[in-house]
């Protein structure tokens, strides 16, 4: 049986453009490590990478990398879709990065990563579209919904556009329309959290 198949894993994915940074900052604000794999796909020029990645993880407890090519999905990490290529989930499990035309306008695309997720690989999914220009991710939502995840979308209110996460709810397949911090609250509750390590029990002089 399929190594695939016998481990059960999480993976979450974020969708975001204009904005994003400040929103995704926001979301991740206290972050503990969750029992799950999470993909940020932010439209960005490249040399922004370096520093949405460093901006992320002095804000969670989870490990925040750029994403390479061939990378192994671990829970409890956070990997950044690195700009000008697109980002592929292998068996769930595996990242592969891939130069090909923009999609929506965009590369890397938001769909592109969330439809590469497949429910026969033994997997739970959470999609997130936050706040950009355009409609992104929204076909990449009704997928996830398809395969059975769980879909979130920012709220208007908090939006510094309110283009994608629209787009995302138009489908009728978004599940909950919230702002970034409820956002990983809700996320949260959906992954499940790993436990802190427990202090070492004090002895007897």
């Amino acid at each position: 049986m399929s190594e695939w198949i016998i481990q059960p894993r999480t993976i979450v994915v974020i969708g975001a453009s204009a904005g994003g940074p400040r929103a995704l900052k926001t979301l991740f604000q206290g972050m503990p490590r969750l029992k799950a794999s999470v993909i940020v796909v932010q439209h960005m020029p490249k040399f922004i990478n370096d520093s949405l990645a460093d901006s992320l993880a002095s804000a969670t407890r989870m490990r925040v990398v750029i994403a390479q090519n061939g990378d192994r999905l671990e829970d409890g990490t956070v990997y950044i879709a690195p700009s000008e290529v697109h980002l592929v989930v292998r068996h769930n499990r595996t990242i592969r990065l891939a130069h090909g035309q923009k999609v929506n306008y965009v590369c890397p695309s938001v769909d592109v990563t969330m439809n590469s997720l497949a429910m026969e690989f033994g997997a739970s999914f959470v999609g997130v579209v936050m706040t950009g220009m355009g409609r992104d991710g929204a076909d990449g939502i009704v997928h996830i919904k398809r395969i059975g995840g769980f879909t979130l979308a920012q709220d208007e209110r908090s939006s510094s556009i309110f283009g994608m996460p629209k787009e995302a709810a138009a489908t009728g397949c978004v599940d909950f329309v919230l702002p970034p911090d409820q956002i990983r609250v809700k996320i949260a509750e959906l992954t499940g959290v790993e436990e802190p390590p427990r202090p070492p029990e004090r002895t007897g002089h």
